[in-house]
């Protein structure tokens, strides 16, 4: 009886100090963070078998995916967010982030049409849409959505993706303009663009 007992909670001290996929959730953030991707998607991966409905770890894993270049499996994994949560703005962001980077521009425009429905004040869509614009030859709109980043959210990069488009259109002296502000020191470098992984 002793021995049955003793076996019992040997077991339960062996359980409480397994990690949960909450706790491989934040390992891979941690991992992908310091620049180690194989060790993000392991932490992901391990997440996932143990919760295979946390989107946040498919939406983690996506960022992963996206930002080695695999992009089939980053779009997998997005879709697979927005399936579970189709109010998931960021997953929309993301997804046609991917699609852009196939070169799918007419689909992720469409994609990031959706996503200004669901929230028409967030900066992120906008700078996308904006590199999508740009992709596509449509200048003007490319300078109202960075335009429109700038208004909610300056960043150095939104003033530098903007004076390329000024020069792409003939304005060399408003690129200037922006090149000169993105160096002034008085905003954030970059912005946040994919918020779902911080």
């Amino acid at each position: 009886m002793k021995k049955t007992i003793l076996l019992f909670f040997s077991f339960l001290a062996a359980c409480t100090t397994l990690p949960t996929s909450s706790e491989y959730l934040l390992r891979g953030d941690g991992y992908f963070k310091d620049g180690n991707p194989q060790k993000a998607l392991e932490s992901y991966n391990r997440a996932l078998e143990l919760n295979p409905d946390n989107l946040e770890g498919y939406a983690s894993r996506g960022s992963v995916y996206f930002f080695t270049g695999d992009y089939d499996r980053a779009e997998a994994d997005f879709l697979r967010v927005l399936k579970g949560n189709p109010y998931q703005v960021d997953a929309y962001t993301a997804y046609a982030s991917t699609l852009a980077a196939k070169g799918d521009f007419e689909n992720a425009l469409t994609v990031l049409n959706l996503a200004l429905k669901l929230d028409p004040r967030k900066p992120e869509i906008f700078f996308s849409r904006g590199g999508v614009y740009f992709m596509l030859g449509q200048y003007k709109e490319a300078i109202i959505d960075y335009t429109s980043v700038i208004n909610l959210a300056p960043a150095a990069e939104v003033f530098n993706a903007r004076g390329v488009v000024y020069e792409k259109m003939g304005k060399s002296d408003l690129a200037q303009k922006d090149f000169e502000e993105a160096k002034s020191g008085q905003m954030p470098e970059k912005l946040n663009v994919y918020s779902m992984i911080d």
